[in-house]
């Protein structure tokens, strides 16, 4: 059967959508058209670019995470390297290891640019800070007068994957008009960032394409969870602080929406404890997360039902109850 696949952001947490997405499709399920937000966006764009769980787990097995974590050497120097890395290029680490990484993985089955997908096939979700907006890429780009069909898909995960403070944010140069005033160079860019900022769990992202008379796709989201235990965060200095933040920050976001309304379409996959940012984690510890999104998806999809899923549809969704 097929439905449409919508993916949480959970940075390295992301590993378990893998196993997930390759528990759902042993059960039958094909992935039509797919969304997601930062670590969510890869497996997304994995999908769409027609790589199957399984090979999502051997990509897993080869991939060197912590190598995603890379600076020059300049700005290792102990405290103050870090600091000043911040200050100079917005972030601790740089995202092109990461951005190369999937652009490497898309070309190996011919995907470049969201022009060799089909029409809404991937939907990834990034947030524009100097405008304060949320984007859906590829078609939001069309605002910085860019081609949504010419946009890498490489370029639009790396832009959802930039968690603020820890990667450097995706600065797109702004599209401005001959007449216009002159605007001096520094403020001629928009700065782009994870899109979990601004919408974690997009699972509505489907939804104004289902009508009474026309109804989509099931639309089946998968969730990162493990957010019953506060964490502790602790609180060194300027850096810290933002970092615990926007880790609190995720953690409740879109929470009450998704409690409230989409339980029957939620794929609820526990985390074990490991953080968005782990990227050092081991590869049993991946796999680990791996079984975990594989055994919830698999629980789920067992009991599964069409009729069911309309049904909560239209009670939830198409009809939901007035506040």
């Amino acid at each position: 059967m097929r439905i449409n696949g919508v993916f949480e952001g959970g940075g390295v947490k992301g590993i378990a959508l893998a196993g997930a997405v390759s528990a759902a499709q042993s059960q039958g399920f094909m992935f039509h058209q797919v969304a997601g937000t930062s670590s969510g966006s890869i497996v997304a764009a994995l999908l769409a670019a027609g790589y199957t769980g399984e090979e999502m787990r051997e990509i897993i097995l080869r991939t060197p995470f912590k190598s995603f974590m890379q600076r020059s050497a300049i700005f290792n120097t102990k405290i103050i390297g870090p600091a000043a890395r911040l200050l100079i290029k917005k972030g601790l680490y740089a995202g092109e290891a990461l951005e190369s990484w999937v652009a490497q993985l898309m070309a190996a089955k011919g995907v470049r640019t969201f022009g060799d997908l089909k029409p809404n096939q991937l939907r990834i979700i990034a947030s524009d800070i100097t405008q304060g907006r949320l984007l859906v890429l590829p078609n939001d780009i069309a605002q910085y007068g860019i081609e949504p069909g010419k946009l890498a898909v490489a370029k639009a995960v790396r832009m959802s994957t930039s968690i603020p403070y820890f990667f450097d944010p995706v600065r797109i140069r702004r599209h401005i008009k001959s007449s216009a005033k002159a605007v001096p160079f520094a403020e001629q860019f928009n700065y782009i960032v994870d899109g979990g900022l601004l919408s974690n769990f997009p699972l509505w992202i489907f939804d104004s394409e289902a009508t009474s008379r026309n109804k989509a796709l099931p639309v089946i989201g998968f969730q990162l969870v493990g957010k019953n235990e506060t964490p502790v965060h602790t609180i060194r200095g300027p850096v810290t602080m933002l970092e615990a933040l926007f880790s609190t920050m995720l953690s409740a976001h879109d929470e009450r929406y998704i409690e409230q309304k989409n339980r029957f379409r939620t794929v609820k996959i526990p985390t074990l404890g490991i953080s968005n940012t782990q990227f050092n984690l081991s590869k049993e510890l991946g796999m680990s997360l791996y079984e975990s999104g594989y055994k919830a998806s698999e629980a789920y999809f067992a009991h599964w039902s069409a009729e069911v899923y309309e049904q909560n549809y239209e009670k939830f969704v198409m009809r939901p109850k007035k506040p």
